[in-house]
């Protein structure tokens, strides 16, 4: 059995405590890790404290400003891989699920609103060179709220709001968008030779970004097009999903 490095350990302390807001205990790091007191114990620290420590973490406790910083340089990254806008919550959904190390919607919430969000993030650029075009954007007015917020919904058009859908015809199924799935259904039903009926919907006020990870989920499933053979744990994915 291959043995997990000291530093590996280390990385996912931190990963794991930038994602519940604070140190997490030895039980939660099992959890969330799968990495057991036995990888590390007696191998390279005797107590969990030690490895907190050593982390960079008091027992029971999270670094405020080093969490801060951590969280902040998340944030800034997003923005420029979102072309210099603040990221929406499916956007934000995605970049964690594609990279584990990048910070849950959740904890950006100890900043307050999306307001609050943009003047901590404007006082960290400004006192550092290279983040002009941070501070740009948030400068620049936007309605989008910070995923994550409990006002994020505040003040949204439904018009922005779409659906992914699941529809299955035969043996396969269909991943697509639309601003009416019961009118989709009626024109795939015109079209197909076999009847065909929608499984499950997920709003979402991203359709495009979420019929793409979805696509890229069941690629491997791929059979022509928008068309996947799904199996049931596949489709028992997609239909624990109510909004994305």
């Amino acid at each position: 059995m291959a043995v997990i490095s000291r530093e590996f350990i280390l990385d996912e302390v931190r990963r794991v405590a930038l994602t519940m807001g604070k140190s997490p205990g030895k039980a939660q790091f099992f959890k969330h890790t799968g990495i057991k007191e036995s990888d590390w114990s007696g191998r390279y620290w005797a107590r969990w404290s030690d490895v907190l420590r050593e982390a960079g973490y008091s027992p029971n406790s999270l670094q405020s400003a080093h969490a801060d910083d951590h969280l902040l340089e998340g944030l800034v990254a997003l923005i420029r891989e979102s072309g210099g806008r603040f990221p929406t919550r499916p956007e934000m959904r995605l970049k964690r699920r594609a990279d584990p190390s990048f910070p849950d919607a959740k904890t950006f919430e100890r900043f307050g609103g999306r307001a609050d969000l943009e003047e901590r993030l404007r006082k960290y650029c400004e006192s550092r060179e290279g983040y002009d075009d941070i501070l740009a954007a948030c400068a620049a007015p936007s309605s989008t709220k910070l995923p994550g917020t409990s006002d994020e919904k505040v003040g949204s058009d439904e018009s922005d709001f779409g659906f992914v859908y699941l529809i299955r015809s035969g043996r396969h199924y269909k991943i697509g968008r639309s601003n009416a799935v019961g009118r989709r259904e009626r024109e795939l039903a015109i079209q197909l030779p076999e009847k065909s009926s929608t499984v499950h919907i997920i709003r979402t006020d991203d359709p495009p970004g979420i019929e793409r990870y979805w696509h890229q989920r069941f690629d491997s499933r791929r059979r022509n097009g928008e068309w996947f053979e799904l199996s049931s744990a596949d489709v028992a994915a997609f239909r624990r999903r109510k909004f994305m």
